[in-house]
C-alpha cells in the first residue's frame, strides 16, 4: 500500500520536511516513490509547496495520506479538488 507522508529533512533541532509517496513498508526517512512538495514549519506562517496534481493523482490511484499530510493537502486545496474528482465518479 502507498501512504503519502512527510520525510525529515533539515539539520538537527531544524527540520523541514518534504511530502512523498512512498510504501507503507519502509522507513520515514527510507525509500520512497516520487516527492510531491515540501512543509517548513519553521517559517511565519508555514511554508507548504505541494504539487496538487500530483497529489490528486495518487489519491486518486488508492494512496492513504498520514492526518498530517492530510491537514496539509486542505490548506493547498488538493483534498478538496481530489473530493471533487471522487464526486464525479460517483456521479457518473
Amino acid at each position: 500500500m502507498v501512504k503519502l507522508r512527510l520525510k525529515r529533512m533539515g539539520k538537527t533541532k531544524q527540520p523541514t520536511y518534504r511530502v512523498v509517496a512512498a510504501d507503507a513498508r519502509s522507513p520515514r526517512d527510507g525509500a520512497f516513490i516520487e516527492t510531491l512538495g515540501h512543509y517548513n514549519p519553521r517559517t511565519e506562517p508555514s511554508t507548504i509547496v505541494i504539487d496538487n496534481d500530483k497529489a490528486v493523482a495518487w489519491l486518486q490511484k488508492g494512496a492513504q495520506p498520514t492526518d498530517t499530510v492530510q491537514r496539509l493537502l486542505v490548506i493547498s486545496g488538493a483534498w478538496e479538488q481530489f473530493q471533487a474528482t471522487k464526486g464525479k465518479a460517483k456521479a457518473s
